[in-house]
């Protein structure tokens, strides 16, 4: 499957989070994108160096920037299940804006064709490291990674596209 580029219509598909009472709760990727400026970007696991260290907390830390420059949600997500997610979430207690989302079977990273296949180095299948910007379901930047590269996916790189 080729993988999603700007100019496509982001493919809906179900994403999981917990509620405030530890509940799993399910979520459209098109209710969130919907009439809005939406960044969804991705990291191949939580709790990794790269994505613990520099891909989440430049989104933290730029989200208000990103919010004055038009962004409505901020989301990230992880081939990792709801309970992971949840556990490294609160990790950035400083974190307003950014919600983090599971996508335990890869499903919706496979529907974006995004997948990377790391199984023989014993992790599965889990995401390239990428950044989307998607004004009212429509890909506007498509930001993905080369494997074990962090160059085009920051928050830095979506301030400037935008």
């Amino acid at each position: 499957m080729a993988p999603i580029a700007v100019g496509d219509v982001i493919p809906d598909g179900t994403l999981t989070y917990l509620d405030e009472g530890n509940k799993p709760q399910t979520i459209s990727v098109h209710s969130l994108v919907s009439a809005k400026k939406v960044i969804i970007f991705a990291v191949p696991g939580a709790f990794t160096p790269t994505c613990s260290l520099k891909h989440v907390p430049g989104f933290i830390e730029r989200a208000e920037e990103l919010k004055e420059k038009g962004v409505d949600e901020i989301s990230c997500i992880s081939v990792n299940d709801p309970f992971v997610m949840n556990s490294w979430a609160r990790t950035y207690p400083e974190n307003k804006h950014v919600k983090f989302l599971a996508d335990g079977a890869a499903k919706y990273t496979h529907a974006l064709g995004l997948e990377l296949d790391l199984t023989e180095k014993g992790f599965g299948i889990r995401s390239k490291r990428f950044a989307l910007l998607v004004e009212d379901l429509k890909v506007k930047v498509a930001n993905v990674e080369k494997v074990g590269e962090f160059t085009v996916s920051s928050a830095e790189e979506i301030i400037k596209a935008l």
